[in-house]
């Protein structure tokens, strides 16, 4: 168990923005700061994080919590592993319970993978570093590519054995369970049942996952032998998805973000190889054909990228059509060619990291303008084949979802194809066409979440509206009361001459004859009322943090939203907005009036109801007293709030 104290000094320390940050490309917008949502695929972005309330929350698929929250829900962590990620990463002491062979029998299977996984991983460097086989063989073969050791240690590079068994040996002999290293696919099986390591006289690449944590490996053999493979890697398991993994990415993506850019490489030594060179946001598809969820990785912290290729012409025009997919998630796509066969490895390997750098920056060239020129040197003067190029290029122009940013590349292209815009522009038509009748006939197969509407240039219709006094009309009352309670509960009373007493427990004071009939406001409103008796006042972050799911999610929908005002009102109008804070007394009397008038409402409707049922002339004469009782109470409210009420 992790101490209270300790559990309390990470939540107050984490900070929402760092944390989201570390997985989502934010902008700001107002006071918050908004995305695209990793839980769910969206181009619009509708997920939205609040720095002053330290919460997030996506308005498409209403996923949302705090920073712990986050961790948990997109890492698949634990409770105790998301505090123990959140503890690393601000550099707080956690006291750890040794890993014994309990512990490792009683965790959970993921995380019983994530441990041996990290196992190996020290094992592997162990032996690069410190036995004979390992310096000689491993560390001698990256030197002699030019690799520092500083480079090596930053990406944990490894090397194994030739022993057959010398991995599976260590862990079982350290307490890791056989199934474990199995599943990771550090040892394999064969039908006979003998266990043998997978990656025997290898240099290793350990692969991480965005936190940092070690999820698979690459192994490169350094043998000649054309029946070895060259390079074999991890399969698939629990916690190693290879088409939804980038390596290199943990060590990147500060630097894509800082950047505003991604190069991509083929290998594990390019990525260590334009890191040395001093280039920091590069990613590799580790041998893979790049994948949808490749992309929108990146997506998460540039809408850049640029493809390093090598000088094999047939490679990259087999990858052209893949590239297509990057242009359909609305990202701007470059490409850098390497000379005379080069890879970035070999090319910084001959000419250094200054001409790597400079070549790069010299050779950079729009995708489809690229992709343009390859094609039209391959058709040559043959107009079959030329008119397949011009429908090629006008596909990937379609792929692009900027109507603008498309129009642009029509009319560039049409000078390159040597095509009247206009049949350019007929093509693209037909394309996009047949695309949407496609769509509308599959979009009953799956959900989708309509994206928030947005006011980028001004507030919601019914934000000036002179009325202080009514809630908005989108929130049930019930909803606006626990609001202002959250919102306002820790503010004093000042007005009708009250100044020793908190806005929380008069709210609740005033609530006595009312019954909540949403379970989960209830549930917030009797938490609180049991707070306040211990003598205790509870704060946002208390509902905001609080460990039953039910309450905290209930508290994030209440107390964020997915509006902003833009400051071009104040800044190019001179026109200022009262805060709702200013109001304190109209907005909380409001809030309670409305509820009460609901509920007034409602029990008229009742008593009108078992009036019309009522046969005893006793029993209706009550009644209607009960009604005109009602009424009164009713009228009472409607001249408070100022509306009219109809005789």
């Amino acid at each position: 168990m992790i101490k209270k104290e300790t559990v309390e000094r990470i939540l107050e320390t984490a900070r929402i923005e760092e944390v989201v940050g570390d997985f989502v490309h934010l902008r700001k917008r107002g006071t918050s700061m908004i995305g695209l949502c990793p839980f769910h695929g969206e181009k619009t972005p509708s997920f939205h994080v609040s720095p002053a309330k330290g919460i997030y929350k996506c308005f498409g698929c209403g996923e949302g919590g705090d920073s712990l929250q986050f961790i948990i829900s997109h890492e698949k962590y634990s409770y105790p592993e998301a505090l123990k990620y959140l503890a690393r990463k601000y550099s707080i002491e956690v006291e750890e319970t040794e890993v014994s062979e309990d512990y490792k029998a009683e965790a959970d299977k993921r995380e019983s993978l994530y441990i041996t996984s990290a196992f190996a991983a020290k094992f592997f460097t162990d032996k690069l570093w410190n036995t004979d086989e390992g310096r000689s063989i491993g560390l001698s073969y990256f030197k002699e590519r030019g690799f520092k050791e500083e480079i090596l240690k930053k990406f944990e590079i490894g090397y194994s054995p030739e022993e057959w068994t010398a991995l599976n040996d260590a862990a079982i002999a350290e307490g890791y369970k056989q199934e474990f290293l199995e599943e990771t696919g550090l040892v394999i099986k064969n039908d006979k049942g003998s266990i043998y390591d997978r990656f025997r006289t290898r240099v290793i690449f350990p692969i991480h996952n965005f936190t940092g944590r070690i999820i698979g490996f690459g192994g490169r053999t350094l043998k000649t032998d054309k029946k070895i493979p060259k390079y074999v890697n991890s399969p698939e398991s629990e916690i190693y998805y290879k088409s939804k993994v980038l390596y290199g990415l943990y060590h990147a993506k500060k630097a894509i973000r800082e950047r505003d850019n991604c190069l991509l490489v083929e290998g594990y030594a390019d990525v260590l190889a334009v890191h040395q060179a001093g280039v920091e946001n590069v990613v590799a598809s580790s041998g893979t054909s790049l994948t949808t969820e490749q992309i929108k990785l990146i997506g998460r912290f540039t809408n850049n990228v640029t493809i390093l290729y090598d000088g094999d012409a047939a490679g990259i025009k087999a990858s052209l059509r893949g590239l297509d997919m990057i242009l359909e998630e609305g990202m701007n796509v470059k490409v850098v060619l390497f000379p005379d066969g080069h890879d970035p490895d070999s090319y910084i390997k001959a000419f250094g990291a200054s001409a790597f750098k400079t070549h790069v920056e010299l050779n950079t060239k729009d995708f489809i303008f690229y992709k343009t020129e390859i094609l039209l040197q391959d058709a040559s003067n043959d107009p079959i084949k030329k008119a397949g190029v011009i429908r090629d290029v006008i596909e990937s122009i379609a792929k692009i979802p900027d109507a603008i940013k498309a129009s642009v590349y029509v009319r560039e292209c049409s000078g390159l194809l040597q095509m009247e815009e206009q049949i350019l522009i007929s093509e693209l038509n037909k394309i996009r066409l047949a695309k949407s009748k496609k769509e509308a006939g599959q979009s009953h197969t799956g959900s989708h979440f309509p994206p928030p509407e947005f006011y980028e240039d001004g507030p919601p219709p019914d934000l000036f509206d002179d009325n202080k006094q009514t809630v908005q009309e989108d929130l049930p009352q019930e909803k606006e009361m626990i609001r202002i309670l959250l919102s306002y509960g820790h503010n004093l009373v000042n007005w009708d001459e009250i100044t020793d007493t908190y806005i929380g427990p008069y709210i609740v004071m005033n609530l006595n004859d009312v019954t909540f009939t949403n379970t989960s406001l209830d549930k917030i409103l009797k938490y609180y009322i049991q707070e306040v008796e211990k003598g205790t006042l509870p704060l946002e972050k208390d509902f905001l943090q609080h460990q039953d799911r039910e309450i905290s999610a209930m508290a994030i929908s209440l107390l964020t939203s997915p509006y902003n005002l833009s400051e071009n009102w104040y800044n190019m109008h001179g026109i200022t907005v009262k805060e709702e804070s200013d109001h304190l007394k109209s907005t909380v009397m409001g809030a309670i009036f409305h509820l009460k008038k609901k509920k007034v409402l409602a029990l008229m409707a009742e008593k009108q109801r078992q009036m019309q049922h009522e046969k005893d002339e006793a029993n209706l004469m009550i009644l209607m007293k009960d009604y005109m009782d009602l009424k009164s109470v009713e009228k009472y409210i409607s001249n408070y709030l100022g509306t009219v009420v109809s005789r």
